[in-house]
């Protein structure tokens, strides 16, 4: 069964705790928070004191996708607030030390790559990571066109020996979530596609379906 992530991101920033609520009742597997410094991408989103409180409230598993350029300062900071995943660029700074101490700090540890970074770039590492995350557009803003050509990787990343859970994040629709299950990935993060449909749940089961 292919699992489903939906970003908080795209929801109603007035209106986050109703749409955990729809992610909970549809049936989502994840919540998926991407946290962004307005340096590593050009946005800010919010940091773990959303995450902290969601954590209360929820039985979520925490899929939280770093998008900064120093994610080693965060890391204890979103392992408190209740990470169950922590994802970090392998562009971004010291990303070796970052996911020795997500592991040293007992979480999940991903790996996210650029559409233009090889799979190859993380080989060292595989047998560290539980999750690698393709971006399928460049980091920053929802609501951009999946690349395709980013999917190889999922291949590609087998072939290397990895055995973990591969994740797809950008331009996820209904439309073209098919072909990225039939790429190899498991977890698919979807926003927009998701948080502003009319039937969230429905979304949820075809995903499911897959």
């Amino acid at each position: 069964m292919i699992k489903l992530s939906p970003s908080i991101l795209a929801a109603d920033p007035l209106r986050l705790y109703e749409a955990a609520c729809t992610a909970r009742d549809a049936g989502c597997d994840e919540l998926h928070f991407d946290v962004m410094d307005g340096h590593f991408v050009p946005n800010l989103s919010f940091g773990p004191g959303l995450l902290k409180a969601m954590k209360k409230e929820f039985a979520f598993v925490f899929d939280v996708h770093l998008m900064l350029s120093d994610p080693l300062s965060y890391v204890k900071a979103f392992g408190d607030a209740g990470a169950t995943l922590l994802t970090v660029h392998q562009e971004a700074n010291d990303f070796e030390q970052c996911i020795k101490s997500i592991r040293a700090y007992g979480m999940k540890a991903g790996a996210s790559l650029k559409p233009h970074t090889p799979a190859e770039a993380l080989q060292p590492l595989l047998n560290q990571l539980d999750r690698v995350l393709l971006m399928t557009v460049e980091p920053g803003f929802g609501g951009q066109s999946l690349m395709p050509e980013v999917l190889v990787k999922a291949g590609q990343l087998r072939e290397m020996g990895f055995t973990g859970s591969i994740e797809a994040d950008g331009g996820i629709t209904c439309d073209n979530a098919a072909m990225l299950a039939r790429a190899g990935v498991d977890t698919l993060v979807m926003g927009t596609a998701f948080f502003k449909a009319k039937d969230p749940a429905a979304v949820a089961k075809k995903v499911h379906e897959l």
